[in-house]
């Protein structure tokens, strides 16, 4: 019998994929297909892995598309928030937010704003009727207490600490993320070659940006009258030409844009509470029904469902309940592993909701609903962008926590290419579950929607599964490999079917992962 020493363990119902359903993506009504599995328990660990392999959860139904059979092929997507730098059209987001909250200022015309993962439920939506069949009949509770209780026998249970709250405000930046005082690109004007240029004499024409950049430079130097900066007063030369060398020619970084110095008198205030998904939590308790509120609002502005197809249950289903048990290891972030909610409180009130997974490689956005009312800040960019950064947060506690996880990268669907422009970016290979730059990728992905990424023709699948009888199988209230378990069985599709999921698993989360067989 295998042991769990971080508690209990994961276990699993599987169900392997029998017939093609209705494509979220290009609506092709007989496109779509993927295997599934019921979890009712799972360990951050074994779920990192999983997605590691192309799997992807939806409450706790977790999914692996037949990459090779599906219409639009999925491929798990990871950004490297650590080299990550924000393009000019990501600037533009941030800046337009800080401008809302400084002067509430509002863009004119319309946004064109990129939820993450919008469409996650659509892409299982040909296994719903599974889902909520095995959401009624699956008695695993009973279960995974025979388990837990054996596990205590055992000694082997650990006692699990309730996670901390994490709060990210617009205002304390430095106690947030650690990030020190903003660097600031500055330009030298140099002056122009007589026949050249402007009018030398006439002042030139600035800009207001550039002024306050100068204040704040003759305020330093007023509180710092001595050093470098004197010889260059002592020349005749302006102090304005000559910042500190430091700091020269820096662009600002993901944190300076986002967390800029608001003045005191500002229109709005913004701040970002992390909330575990669980009822147990007292803050997820007061805020779900703010929270629900702003998901049905969002899912009929802008996925144009219908309110009755809205309801409690579903939203908890999806986006409230989750198979992740959770973690808080003394090594691990401060507000441990699991799952969490996101949420983003404007002025008192909930604006928009990031469902997301905390894990030990990386954070993995789950899905976003927001308030349509407010889609003119792109708050689906916005959110991509606050998570990319709270990923790099995270990541000063816990050095392996280096990845963002974005979901699927659908290159043949228009909606979902957008995930390729948060780069550095890498695809899984979905033959050999290796990552590769997306660069290298996109050429094969113009040819064929299917593509094997890995160039090697000889790597294989290094975690494929090669001992399947140490597969554990949960049958009949005992835990057993599956050596054992085939030889009470005479069914010949049942066999076929487990040995099906140790491949698509692999071998170590087939160790290590009960699957229950009724």
């Amino acid at each position: 019998m295998a042991f769990w020493a971080g508690g209990s363990p994961s276990i699993v119902d599987y169900f392997p994929s029998e017939d093609f359903y209705r494509c979220g993506y290009c609506k092709n009504e007989s496109g779509s297909r993927s295997n599934g599995m019921w979890a009712h328990s799972m360990t951050v660990q074994d779920y990192q892995d999983l997605i590691d392999r192309g799997w992807r959860r939806s409450g706790k139904y977790v999914y692996k598309p037949v990459m090779n059979q599906t219409c639009c092929p999925q491929y798990t997507i990871r950004c490297r928030p650590l080299q990550f730098q924000p393009s000019k059209s990501h600037k533009k987001v941030l800046k337009k937010m800080l401008k809302f909250l400084a002067r509430g200022e509002v863009p004119k015309g319309s946004c064109e704003d990129e939820p993450m993962d919008s469409t996650m439920d659509d892409a299982v939506a040909g296994d719903f009727a599974l889902i909520n069949k095995l959401d009624i009949q699956c008695d695993l509770k009973t279960l995974s207490d025979d388990v837990k209780e054996s596990l205590q026998s055992e000694g082997k249970n650990s006692k699990k600490e309730e996670p901390h709250e994490l709060l990210q405000s617009q205002d304390s930046v430095g106690e947030k993320l650690g990030s020190g005082e903003p660097s600031h690109s500055v330009k030298v004007h140099t002056v122009p070659k007589p026949g050249k240029g402007a009018d030398l004499s006439k002042p030139p024409c600035r800009k207001a940006k550039e002024i306050r950049k100068e204040r704040k430079r003759l305020k330093l130097m007023q509180q710092n009258p001595a050093g470098e900066l004197e010889g260059f007063q002592a020349q005749g030369h302006p102090p304005s030409l000559f910042p500190p060398k430091a700091k020269s020619n820096q662009p600002k970084s993901l944190e300076d844009l986002i967390f800029e110095s608001l003045p005191e008198n500002a229109s709005h205030k913004l701040e970002v509470r992390l909330v575990p998904a669980s009822f147990e939590d007292p803050e997820f308790k007061s805020s779900f029904s703010q929270s629900f509120s702003l998901y049905v609002k969002y899912q009929v502005a802008i996925h144009q469902d219908l309110p009755d197809e809205c309801g409690k249950t579903e939203f908890t289903r999806f986006l409230c309940s989750s198979p992740l048990e959770a973690e808080t290891p003394p090594n691990g972030p401060d507000c441990g592993y699991g799952s969490f909610h996101q949420q983003y409180w404007l002025d008192g009130k909930i604006i928009a909701v990031g469902v997301i997974d905390i894990l030990p490689n990386c954070v993995s956005s789950v899905y976003l609903y927001y308030d349509p009312d407010y889609s003119f800040l792109s708050l689906g960019v916005y959110s991509a962008l606050r998570e990319i950064a709270f990923t790099r947060q995270l990541h000063e506690k816990t050095s392996q926590l280096s990845y963002y996880y974005m979901g699927f990268y659908i290159h043949s669907c228009p909606k979902m290419k957008y995930k390729g422009q948060y780069r550095p970016s890498d695809l899984l290979c979905p033959e050999t579950y290796v990552w590769v730059p997306i660069e290298q990728c996109l050429p094969s992905l113009e040819n064929s929607k299917y593509c094997r990424f890995n160039q090697d023709p000889e790597a294989v699948d290094e975690d494929r599964s090669t001992e399947p009888d140490r597969l554990q199988v949960f049958h009949k209230r005992a835990i057993m490999p599956y050596g054992v378990y085939k030889k009470q069985q005479k069914d010949p599709s049942e066999e076929a079917a487990v040995l099906q999921y140790a491949s698509l698993v692999g071998q170590k989360c087939s160790e290590r992962m009960l699957l229950f067989r009724n």
